[in-house]
Formats: structure tokens, C-alpha cells, sequence
């Protein structure tokens, strides 16, 4: 695929974004600074990153409770991210939703769902909206593999199949469902292999490979823009921190982070962009000093925010 310059730059500058945000999030978690849990996605920043960056701004992305990432990747603005985990009423979901919610109805993200799988019923409604509009618009639904075993996500995926919805199923295949190697779960090699049977391409990419993930996902959304239906998308990568911050992973396979960390995302792209004479030292500096500029920015924004009112509690509950 050839991509400018101008897009892989942007899309190494995002994937250190992501880095660097979770890595602080991480800290400032660790440090009791947020009211509830959070889950990071540092080594899957590839795989959110070459999703998002196919999609056009008007598109919708349905993010799961790993979210961060996806949402940062599709435009959210991190300060606003960062007062939501702080539950700050400047926070997207004005501090009521925390990190597994994240929503940002102008730039197309629907509101994360915590439970798995239940983020690709709503992709496949959007997308069933678009298609009854006429509008050219596309849904993006991202999963795990834990999460592709849920009885919800063959009905969407079979019905989205049938009704040649425009929706691209992104499964993120980091390895582990929650305290579970794919291993104790999954019975065939890959979950894309399952795309068969439900009558939609199915294919498995590196996800590890920004510029692999990009024209995966690329070819996925232009089939769904031109109405020939969804696809299923395996983005094969890790997790390198636990299932949420603080888990010990007891129960990962011995070395299998030192494995992955060879394969660093960030790292693999730098080299890439560095041999093109796309990047150099001072570029470099130059990226990591605005990324780093902006979460600083994000964690002062937050903490100088106030808290909603104790009487807006029941403002905006409707039953």
C-alpha cells in the first residue's frame, strides 16, 4: 500500500499518543488519581491505530472496554479522555461514564460497552441507519477474541451478513480473554476462519503492522461503502499490561511479553520511517516532545476541572 508520508507520520505520532496516555493513565491510576477501574491497550497500538486511520471522520467506531486507544485514534480530544477517567465534568460523558464508556457523538465514536461483544449490535445498527440514509457511512466495531465466542456476536455478525450491512468487524486478537489464554477458549486457529460461515470475507493481518492493519481495514471499508457488506478483521497482537491495571498475570505464558516486545509496534514503524528518511533524531524529538506536551496539558486540564454538582445526579437519567 503506498501511503504518504504525511499519514504514516501522523499515524506514528498517534500510536505514541496512545503509548504515552496509557502509560500516564496507568501511573495516575496506580496513584488512586481516577474514581474507578481502567484497562490499557499499551503493544495494541498499531492494531487501533491502522483500524481508525481508514475510516473517515464521519464513520462510527463502537469501542470496547479497552478503549482508550480506539478512541484517541478516531479523534477524541485526549483532554477530555483524561477528565472522563478523572470523573470530571468536563469529561466526555461529563465525568458519568469513566474509561469503559467513552463516547464522542461528533467524531462518530458511540459509547463504549463493557460487556463484550455487545459493541457490535449497535455497530451493525448504525450501519443499518447509514445504509437506510444513503449516506456512504461506515460502522467499525471492535472486539476481542474472548469476546467473538459470545452467542450476541454471531446473531449480529450472521444478520449483517444477510442484510449486507456497511460494517467492518475488528476483532483485536491480543492474546488473552481477561484471565484466559486464547489457548483454554478457542478451538480453531483463527477467528477470522469464522467469517465463512456467516457468507463475509474473513481475513487475519498482522496487527502489529500499522501500515498492514491500514490496508486491511481500507479494503474492508471501501467493500462496505460500495455495499457489498461487512468483513471480519483479525488484528493479531498483545497486550502487554494485565486485563486491568494492577493484575499480577499469574497466568500468562512464561516470556511471552519479552516475545512481544521484539515485535514493538512503535518501534517497527520508527525503524520503517527512519530507513525512508521519513523520520530522523529531531523529528523524532520533536513528535515525542508534542505527544508528551499534550497528555501533560490533558492531566492539568483535568485536575483543574470541577467535579459534577451532587444535585445533577439525576439530570439526564431517563427511565
Amino acid at each position: 500500500m503506498n501511503v504518504p508520508p504525511e499519514k504514516m507520520l501522523a499515524m506514528y505520532r498517534m500510536m505514541n499518543l496512545i503509548r504515552r496516555f496509557e502509560l500516564r493513565a496507568s501511573e495516575l491510576f496506580r496513584d488512586g488519581r481516577f474514581p474507578g477501574w481502567i484497562h490499557v491497550c499499551v503493544g495494541q497500538e498499531a492494531s487501533v491505530t491502522g483500524a481508525c486511520f481508514a475510516l473517515r471522520p464521519d464513520d462510527y467506531i463502537c469501542p470496547t472496554h479497552r478503549g482508550h486507544g480506539q478512541s484517541l485514534a478516531k479523534g477524541i480530544p485526549p483532554e477530555r479522555m483524561m477528565a472522563e477517567l478523572f470523573g470530571k465534568k468536563t469529561g466526555t460523558n461529563l465525568g458519568r461514564g469513566g474509561s469503559m464508556h467513552l463516547c464522542d457523538m461528533e467524531k462518530g465514536i458511540l459509547c463504549g460497552v463493557a460487556i463484550l461483544g455487545d459493541g457490535l449490535p449497535m455497530a451493525a445498527g448504525a450501519a443499518m441507519s447509514a445504509k437506510l440514509a444513503g449516506n456512504g457511512r461506515v460502522a467499525l466495531g471492535f472486539f476481542g477474541e474472548g469476546a467473538s465466542n459470545e452467542g450476541i456476536v454471531h446473531e449480529t455478525m450472521n444478520l449483517a451478513a444477510l442484510w449486507d450491512l456497511p460494517v467492518v468487524f475488528f476483532c483485536e486478537s491480543n492474546q488473552y480473554a481477561e484471565l484466559s489464554h486464547r489457548s483454554a477458549h478457542l478451538k480453531v486457529d483463527t477467528v477470522a476462519a469464522r467469517a465463512a460461515g456467516y457468507g463475509m470475507p474473513g481475513v487475519t493481518v498482522d496487527g502489529n503492522d500499522v501500515l498492514e492493519v491500514l490496508q486491511a481495514t481500507s479494503d474492508a471499508v471501501g467493500r462496505a461503502r460500495s455495499g457489498k457488506g461487512p468483513t471480519l478483521i483479525e488484528s493479531v497482537t498483545c497486550r502487554l499490561h494485565g486485563h486491568y491495571e494492577g493484575d499480577p498475570q499469574v497466568y500468562r505464558v512464561p516470556g511471552d511479553i519479552d516475545e512481544w516486545r521484539k515485535k514493538d509496534p512503535i518501534a517497527r514503524l520508527e525503524e520503517k520511517l527512519m530507513k525512508e528518511g521519513v523520520l530522523d533524531a529531531k523529528s523524532k524529538e520533536t513528535v515525542i516532545g508534542e505527544v508528551d506536551r499534550t497528555i501533560a496539558f490533558a492531566v492539568e486540564f483535568a485536575e483543574k476541572s470541577p467535579y459534577p454538582a451532587p444535585e445533577e445526579a439525576l439530570e439526564l437519567v431517563y427511565a
